[in-house]
């Protein structure tokens, strides 16, 4: 039986999507319900003792989604707002990034509703080891290997590492990706999003036969992703007209300085009154003229509210989510291609996957050999798409949601159903 399911949030949009995907490759209803459906979701209760000494429960989750080609890959989020609902969301939608790419994971998504900007450093690491230690039984590296995700990083990751070994008695590199190299990390892990969403947009720009010198791109959400690919792409060519964080953003038709504007946001921790430059909203920014929009920040930020006022000839989703199901029909209509988030921002697990793969080896590659392995799979990825999206007549997300679960359903049907 389908579940109903509250309008506007994101396992909305994912399993709408889904079910829109599944009548088109006209998959079973036995399939449909199997993939429409989760293998685990385990709810964690975490005491920690407070730096004031006073006793605090937090609440967290992981939520493993489908196994069929693989151990379980996905993040771990810090954040106040976290819901069940947007992991199930981001775990499923990490099922088919992973198949997208030809790597051999399934999608997971974990996290713990906090607000780590009120937290010591000495209660973030008294609570990842904790979360670590309730999420044991299911995770491991043939199981479920974690990353990092919003307000997580490469120390949380150490931690993770660090409880996982010491409970399981022996060094456990493996368990997590996204860690220090020191203790096992891959060298290119930090730009991989960033660098694959570069990938991601050359392609497009090419199967478009635009000019790539001089582009205008504009870029909502300059941050750790974000400002990689604006570096890259000004290093490219391309000109960045726009850039923005939480706080607001700026814009210069002319274009901006990568190493200007990270030179400012250091010493003022905002875009702000950025010299030369106009300040604007982060909702402003997606109605600029430009030739390339990427939606680097939040999701459900491109709506059908402002769909129909955007003037980019091409968006690259470098967030997860940020187009919503009404806008995508909207851009559609207005024939605005959308290089949807499962092939553009990929490039984080493809590096967490080799990372992984050099965990396991114990052997490990230079940042050369792990940029063009990245390339190489990405390239691969949009050819696939591209070419079924004219052989189907269909948007670019469609197409890759046609070929991710594909790949899952003949994964499915070749395993059989236990017992």
């Amino acid at each position: 039986m389908t579940e109903k399911i509250p309008a506007n949030n994101t396992w909305q949009t994912a399993v709408t999507q889904l079910d829109s995907v599944s009548k088109l490759m006209m998959l079973s209803e036995d399939v449909h319900q199997l993939l429409r459906n989760f293998e685990r979701i385990l709810t964690v209760s975490i005491p920690i003792r407070m730096d004031n000494g006073s006793l605090r429960i937090f609440n967290g989750f992981r939520v493993q989604h489908n196994s069929a080609r693989g151990p379980y890959k996905g993040g771990v989020r810090y954040h106040p707002e976290l819901t069940l609902d947007d992991l199930k969301a981001l775990a499923m939608e990490m099922t088919w990034k992973c198949s997208l790419a030809g790597v051999p994971f399934g999608g997971a998504k974990g996290g713990i509703i906090c607000n780590p900007k009120t937290l010591s450093k000495s209660e973030i690491e008294r609570l990842t080891r904790r979360y670590t230690y309730a999420i044991m039984p299911i995770i491991g590296i043939e199981k479920d290997i974690p990353a990092p995700d919003v307000n997580t990083n490469e120390q949380i990751m150490a931690w993770m590492m660090d409880t996982y070994s010491m409970n399981n008695g022996y060094c456990t590199p493996g368990i997590v990706t996204g860690k220090p190299v020191n203790i096992g990390g891959s060298l290119g892990r930090t730009d991989a999003t960033g660098l694959g969403i570069t990938f991601a947009l050359a392609n497009a720009v090419k199967s478009r036969k635009m000019d790539f010198k001089g582009l205008k791109v504009a870029i909502q959400g300059y941050g750790n992703v974000g400002s990689t690919v604006g570096k890259l792409l000004g290093e490219m060519g391309c000109k960045i007209v726009a850039v923005s964080s939480s706080k607001g953003g700026v814009y210069n038709s002319r274009g901006l300085s990568h190493t200007a504007l990270m030179k400012h946001y250091k010493e003022h921790g905002s875009f702000e009154e950025f010299p030369h430059a106009e300040n604007i909203t982060n909702e402003a920014l997606l109605e600029l003229p430009c030739d390339v929009l990427i939606p680097a920040a939040l999701a459900n930020q491109i709506t059908k509210e402002n769909a129909a006022k955007i003037k980019a000839k091409l968006i690259v989703e470098g967030a997860n989510g940020p187009t919503t199901l009404e806008a995508d029909q909207i851009l559609a209509e207005r024939k605005i291609p959308v290089v949807p988030d499962i092939l553009a921002n990929a490039g984080g697990v493809i590096v967490s996957y080799f990372e992984w793969v050099q965990d396991v080896q114990c052997y490990f590659w230079c940042e050369t050999e792990v940029n063009m392995r990245l390339e190489n799979l990405l390239n691969r990825s949009y050819e696939e798409v591209f070419s079924l999206s004219h052989e189907r007549k269909v948007n670019l997300r469609t197409a890759a949601l046609i070929l991710a679960v594909k790949k899952v359903v003949d994964a499915i049907q070749v395993r059989g159903l236990y017992p």
